[in-house]
Parts: C-alpha cells; sequence; structure tokens
C-alpha cells in the first residue's frame, strides 16, 4: 500500500495514494464542513462532486482555494482549513445559498435537522449581502414524501441516493443555471413516476427540499374527538430507535418506555405490530410450503422463487419495474395492512365499535408506509384498514409537543389481544428477519420436529446481497436476501432471466432494512448506528420467552374464533392481496 505524508493545519498525516484531503482530515480529528457531500460508509458510496464549495480549504502554493471532499492528497502538501481567506470563502458561499433560499425556518419540517440552518449558525451569518431574485417552483405533494423545491441547494445528494443505490432513477438535475434543479422528468409529480417512496432520499437532504407527509395534526384532531376510538400499533424497528431522538444511545430498546408514551399521548389501545407480524409468517409461511410441496410433486405452473412482500416500497418497485413478474410474491398483506383489516372487523367487533369510528394509526420507520395506507385495495367502501402512518421522527416530536419526559417513564406492557408477539415478529425490523421468522415456523411444519435452535445465524448479517442453503431434515432451500433497491433489482433480474436458483427471497428496500428505513432518525451517513440497532432487534429476540411465529397464543386463538386457518376463505380475503401493472400508470403532467 502506497502511502504519502503531509501537512493539516500543522498536524503531520500519513495516509494512503488516493484519500482527499477531506478523509485525512478527519483521520486527525478536524472535522471541515460539507453540504454536498456524503460518505454512506458499508454502502460505498462516496458523493464528492464538490459543486457547492463549503469544503474548500487552502493549499500552500497553490493559487485558488481546493475542495477538500473532492481534492486527493499529494506528498508534501500543506493545508490550512480555517484561515481567514478560507473562513471567509465558507461564509460567503453560504450567503450565496441562503440569498435564493427560502426564510421559513420556524415553520420548515426539518427546522432543528436543517444542515444549511445548522452551517449558518456555525459561520456567524446573521445577515446576507447579496439581494435579487428568488427561484420559485411548485410544492408537490404526494401520499408519502412532499418536494419543496424552493429549498433544494443542488447538493445532489438525492439524486445519488435514488440513482446509484436504489436504481429507481426517478431524481435528477434538470434545466440550466439559475433554473436549475433536482426533480422527476419533465417536472412530473412524484405520485406519476416510478417513484416507490422508500424515502431515503428524505433521509440525506440536507434541508427541507425533500420531507414526509406529516400526519400528526390530524393524530391530535383524532384523538381528541370523543366520537372516535383511537388505537395504535408500533413496527418493531421502532423500539431500536426512537430513543436516540432523546439522546439514548444507538441501539438502546426503549420498547416499554415507548408503550407507556402512546398511553400519555392518549390512545385508547396500545398495541404491537409484531403481532400482525407474526400472523404473516402464519400466512407467509404457509404460501412458502404451499409453493414447495406443489413443485416437489412436479407442478410446472407453480411460481418460485417466492419473494416476501412486508415491504410497500420495494411492491412499488417491482409493480414498475417488473409487472409480468407480479404472480411471483407472496400475496400476503404486509404486518401493517394485516393489522389494520383484523383490528376492523375481530378486534372492532369484539369492542362493539363501528370500524368508521375506530381509527387505526400505525407507528413506522417507513415512509411508504403513508402510501400503503392510501392503497385503494386497503380500503372497505372508502375507508382505510389504516388511517394513516406517523414515522419514528413524527412519533419523537409528538411526544416533546406533549412535554412528556420520555427518559423517565416507567416501563409497559402492551395490550391484548394484539400485543402479544414471538421473536420472531421482532426480527422482522432487520434484513434477514422476515425470511428468518418464516423458517423457524415453516421448518416446524413442514418436518414435524421441533428446532433445536432457532437462531440462523446464517441468514443474518448487513451485505446488502446474501445467500444461504437451510436443510429442512433432507429439503434443501436455497435462500437469498437483499436490502435495498439497487441489489434486488440484481435478483429480480437473475428470476427474469431464468436463472435463479432460490426457492423463496426476501427483500426490503431501505439499506439495513426498516431499521434504516425513511422515517427512522437521521443518522447521516453513520453505518455504526444501523450496526447497532440491528444487534438491538436480535437482543429483543432473544429475550423472548416465545419466538416462533406459530406459538403465539392469540395467533392461535385469532384463528379458532375468526380466521379458521391460514390461507382459509376468510385469511385470504382479509390478509392478502394483489399486485399492479405500474408501467402503464406513468405519464407526464
Amino acid at each position: 500500500m502506497e502511502t504519502i505524508k503531509l501537512t493539516i493545519d500543522k498536524k503531520l498525516v500519513e495516509v494512503e495514494k488516493g484519500t482527499t484531503i477531506l478523509q485525512a482530515a478527519k483521520k486527525i480529528g478536524i472535522n471541515i464542513p460539507t453540504l454536498c457531500y456524503m460518505n454512506l460508509g458499508d454502502m460505498n458510496i462516496e458523493n464528492k462532486p464538490g459543486g457547492c464549495r463549503v469544503c474548500v480549504v487552502e493549499l500552500e502554493g497553490r493559487r485558488n482555494l481546493a475542495p477538500a471532499c473532492a481534492t486527493d492528497c499529494a506528498e508534501g502538501m500543506v493545508i490550512h482549513t480555517h484561515s481567514i481567506r478560507v473562513l471567509n470563502a465558507r461564509k460567503t458561499v453560504v450567503q450565496l445559498i441562503l440569498s435564493d433560499h427560502p426564510f421559513d425556518c420556524l415553520i420548515c419540517a426539518k427546522s432543528g435537522n436543517c444542515e444549511l440552518q445548522s452551517l449558518a449558525h456555525k459561520l456567524g451569518i446573521r445577515e446576507i449581502p447579496y439581494q435579487g431574485e428568488q427561484s420559485t417552483y411548485r410544492k408537490d405533494t404526494s401520499p408519502a414524501i412532499i418536494r419543496d423545491v424552493d429549498k433544494c441547494i443542488m447538493c445532489r445528494r438525492c439524486e445519488v441516493m435514488c440513482n446509484e443505490v436504489q436504481t429507481v432513477g426517478v431524481l435528477s438535475a434538470i434545466n440550466r443555471g439559475f433554473h436549475a434543479v433536482v426533480a422527476p422528468a419533465f417536472e412530473m409529480n412524484l405520485d406519476h413516476s416510478v417513484c416507490t417512496y422508500c424515502g431515503q432520499c428524505v433521509n440525506v437532504c440536507p434541508t427541507g427540499a425533500l420531507t414526509e407527509v406529516d400526519h400528526t395534526n390530524q393524530l391530535i384532531n383524532d384523538l381528541a374527538d370523543p366520537e372516535k376510538t383511537v388505537i395504535v400499533q408500533t413496527a418493531p424497528a421502532v423500539r431500536a430507535a426512537l430513543g436516540e431522538e432523546f439522546g439514548l444511545e444507538a441501539g438502546t430498546l426503549v420498547t416499554g418506555k415507548m408503550a407507556s408514551a402512546l398511553r400519555e399521548l392518549g390512545f385508547d389501545y396500545v398495541f404491537d405490530t409484531d403481532f400482525a407480524a407474526d400472523l404473516t409468517i402464519m400466512e407467509e409461511g404457509t404460501e412458502l410450503l404451499d409453493r414447495l410441496s406443489k413443485h416437489l410433486a412436479g407442478d410446472k405452473e407453480v411460481k418460485l422463487p417466492i419473494l416476501t412482500s412486508c415491504c410497500p416500497a420495494w411492491v412499488k418497485f417491482f409493480e414498475h419495474n417488473y409487472p409480468e413478474m407480479k404472480d411471483i410474491p407472496s400475496t400476503a398483506r404486509s404486518p401493517q395492512q394485516m393489522f389494520g383489516s383484523i383490528a376492523k372487523t375481530y378486534f372492532a367487533d369484539k369492542i362493539g365499535v363501528d370500524r368508521k369510528k375506530l381509527i387505526v394509526v400505525s407507528i413506522m420507520p417507513c415512509v411508504a408506509k403513508k402510501y400503503e395506507c392510501s392503497r385503494d385495495e386497503f380500503k372497505v367502501d372508502g375507508n382505510p384498514d389504516v388511517d394513516y402512518s406517523i414515522s419514528t421522527r413524527e412519533l419523537a416530536g409528538l411526544i416533546k409537543r406533549a412535554n412528556i419526559d420520555f427518559l423517565s417513564l416507567p416501563d409497559e406492557d402492551f395490550d391484548h389481544p394484539m400485543g402479544e408477539s414471538t421473536g420472531a415478529a421482532v426480527i422482522f425490523g432487520t434484513t434477514g428477519g422476515v425470511i428468518e421468522a418464516a423458517v423457524r415456523t415453516a421448518y416446524e411444519v413442514y418436518t414435524g420436529k421441533t428446532l433445536k435452535k432457532v437462531d440462523f445465524e446464517e441468514l443474518r448479517g448487513l451485505e446488502g446481497l446474501r445467500s444461504a442453503t437451510i436443510d429442512f431434515d433432507g429439503l434443501k432451500l436455497n435462500i437469498g436476501i437483499a436490502h435495498g433497491l439497487g441489489n434486488a433489482r440484481k435478483l429480480l433480474d437473475e428470476i427474469k432471466a431464468g436463472k435463479s436458483m432460490y426457492h423463496a427471497i426476501e427483500i426490503m428496500a431501505c439499506p439495513g432494512g426498516c431499521i434504516g428505513g425513511g422515517g427512522q432518525p437521521y443518522i447521516h451517513g453513520d453505518s455504526s448506528i444501523i450496526k447497532a440497532r440491528h444487534k438491538a432487534i436480535y437482543a429483543e429476540d432473544e429475550g423472548k420467552t416465545l419466538r416462533k411465529s406459530h406459538e403465539n397464543p392469540d395467533i392461535i386463538k385469532l384463528y379458532e374464533e375468526f380466521l379458521g386457518k391460514p390461507l382459509g376463505e376468510k385469511a385470504h380475503h382479509l390478509l392478502h392481496t394483489h399486485y399492479f401493472d405500474r408501467k402503464k400508470e406513468i405519464f407526464i403532467d
């Protein structure tokens, strides 16, 4: 490995050849501010366009300032990262950016989490000396994401995420000069594009140009309405990340405090989406075994591999890009939608409430869940099974708004009958968890034997693409796992080409799975936070008394009292869905 030596702010540093000045400075604890730069760590994605010029530094012997993120180190360089010339240049750059930026910070959805706002504060900017015309664009509101393009600073981080990581290809730079902006082709609305609403663009946007649709005020109104019964479900990944919003270390589980906080907010019943995750395994696992048995019997019409269907962003991705394969994914609804369907039938009957007076709210790590709630197939006479979803970030904001001292709350349990869950349901929150949960149940149902070890380590990890073979007592089950839509595309292309060796594939749209969802607390590319959340999910699984979905007593009771059997007529009607060819839905405004 060839190394070079250079001096940064009077500190000698030795780095590998090809290292940028920004990376070298970070190595010795020197922070250089950035805006357009983005490092996604373990995904090996580093955006270093050098366009914003916020990271400029002074090189002795060089006439002009150099962007630290896009300039490689050279032997003998002498660099100054905070000379008066550098400080003035950065201040001027940010003032110019702000001169074409709205001044509505007090009501901006990203206020307090805006990198431009923080940078302006750090640089001591109190006035904008540059006055002139400001760009104005229309606001684009989709079911899940709001584009407020007046706040776009052309950092193009969303473009890198959408195109290189997720391979969705919705966002790109259009127009030129003063009118340049990042937008869908022909400036079409997001809901007219192939956008999957995964929300990863929201996660990396440094300003309020991309934010999630906010349902918190609607929730407050519903909680205040005495005519409505408001219940809540919480996804497994939320408990592994919510604590970060209250100063807790990443990966701190706050399950009990979260349940307590939701009661403090005024929900009538506090349930767990994990209950519905166990229900999903009963349906999806049975569907897997049904397809496998037909395949082994020589039925050439059976569709394999079966693909998991829990992630709405992934579902929309294949509906747009692979509609000819829409009969391959499992028809099982996501846990969110299964919960809503059961809540507005089985549970509504138990408490004697009309479904239209029952408001079902979900707390999700996901922006796409907002879109999923709005899909017409999940409505009965126009009334949605899940009325709306709020993100982990939004829940944290609500708790703070209600002046609840989260850290001092007692640990409480979920309500019943839709609050009981197993460890198999908890691991839905991370990549590999859904298929591991399915294997735990499918193995025992298929073989009739009890699993001696429920931890399938070979299915775990954070690599973008993984594979494993599980021995079902002589039947070799080939499993593929992908997280991130770019990785999903690789597996789908194999299936399309007839080259897939898998019987079952788990796909999650977001890097890391739901723990890295578009609605989670912002991590700014810190992969160690994803790893900590991942570890927390498995820790909660290990702490559960029951760790296999088919052992959940409330799930057993649900089938006995109401559903009948997995894949039965009522279960099929309430817990399964169908998919659409969305290629023909794309049009230009």
